[in-house]
């Protein structure tokens, strides 16, 4: 038999194994029903932290995706965008899919199925108002989510007053002491086990979420065959009218959404304004173009050469290449809306600037953490916090 032949039969026989071998510790699975990428992102780093905590193999849930046209959410395999093997570096981790064909039938069989809750959750039924459960399945993205893998409950368990805390309390044992594996051999949430956003503690662990070989590929093509040699910034603009009404709340907020990225979670690296959400057209202009003549001055045999930009809304190509044309440097974006392609390049640029409130500028700056790349936030510091530092350090 030829040897490559060989090979991948081996490794077919291996993810057989793996996929039908059980757990004795039990298993974790949940619904990311809240909110799109970056917040589902920021939530499985901390549903990962708290099934290593209590030992329990994670299943890994499909993306939850909201698309145009469709009434109900899409569910996306979550190999789609990253790597299985990556976080088997970190804990035991199987795809819902292998887990309901491979072990569901016999390790979780549809008369066992409870669903996990803290409190009672509301039906938006009125022939279900009644009864106190966790009405696992009404709405969307609940019901589609779970109806992907011809899940349904036959009833609901209250873990009030536990909590998902494992970093500064006993709380996984006590998890492990009140649902132990040979009684609950799955616990499935009705949310995520996290908090949002993500714990300080778990930012490091998305070292371990690498992207696909699909999209390590695009991602490559992209900067060799449409980029100009070079470095390159990377940018994210929020500036959809949703994102404008969202940034209206900031000023009866200390935090809102990601901001404990640059703010600090306990705001001991200042305090929320409207720039730092919504930065005006004027604002990214200057900042861009002071990055630029500061990457220039400490490394000229690596200057700028063109800007990438990710935006829900308006990409700003005709003012950026209006403003750089001095500077020589182009502007450019993505033809198709694939926002993890996005990502994945924002990810490898030199240099990012995003905004400090966005959870999909999080998730490219823990990404750029983990890999020691430099990146900053749009108004942040103020411009006038940092006319002050610059010239202290004249002084």
């Amino acid at each position: 038999m030829h040897v490559f032949l060989k090979i991948v039969l081996f490794g077919l026989l291996i993810s057989c194994n793996n996929a039908s071998a059980v757990d004795p510790n039990g298993y974790l699975a949940y619904c990311p029903c809240m909110g799109r990428f970056g917040n589902q992102a920021d939530h499985f780093l901390g549903a990962l932290a708290f099934a290593k905590a209590i030992n329990r193999t994670l299943i890994l849930p499909p993306w939850v995706e909201y698309r145009k046209g469709e009434i109900r959410s899409t569910q996306v395999p979550f190999d789609t965008y990253f790597q299985v093997e990556a976080l088997g570096e970190f804990h035991r981790v199987i795809l819902m899919s292998d887990f309901m064909q491979h072990l569901a039938p016999t390790v979780w069989p549809a008369s066992k199925r409870i669903s996990f809750c803290y409190m009672e959750r509301k039906s938006l039924s009125p022939s279900k108002a009644s009864k106190a459960d966790c009405h696992a399945k009404d709405g969307n993205p609940f019901g589609p989510f779970w109806d992907t893998y011809n899940i349904s409950f036959v009833s609901s368990k209250f873990y009030s007053p536990l909590n998902f805390d494992v970093h500064h309390s006993t709380m996984a044992s006590k998890w492990q002491e009140q649902f132990p594996a040979a009684e609950w051999p799955v616990i499935p949430f009705t949310g995520a086990p996290a908090s949002f956003p993500v714990q300080s503690e778990n930012r490091d662990l998305h070292r371990y979420l690498r992207w696909s070989n699909t999209y390590e590929e695009m991602k490559r093509a992209f900067i060799k065959n449409k980029l100009p040699r070079g470095a390159f910034i990377g940018i994210h603009l929020r500036n959809g009218i949703d994102w404008v009404r969202a940034c209206e709340h900031v000023r009866d907020s200390q935090q809102l959404f990601a901001s404990p990225q640059c703010l600090g979670y306990n705001n001991e690296r200042g305090s929320l304004y409207f720039e730092l959400c919504l930065p005006s057209k004027e604002l990214i202009i200057r900042q861009i173009k002071r990055l630029i003549k500061s990457v220039k001055q400490s490394n000229p045999k690596n200057e700028i050469r063109s800007i990438f930009v990710a935006a829900d809304a308006n990409h700003m190509l005709s003012e950026l290449n209006t403003a750089l044309s001095r500077m020589n440097v182009t502007v450019h974006k993505l033809n198709n809306d694939v926002p993890h392609l996005d990502l994945a390049i924002l990810g490898s640029s030199n240099h990012f600037i995003g905004n400090c409130v966005s959870s999909f500028s999080a998730f490219v700056k823990r990404e750029r953490d983990v890999k020691g790349l430099p990146s900053y936030f749009w108004a942040y510091p103020k411009e006038k916090e940092r006319q002050h530092v610059r010239v202290h350090e004249e002084l």
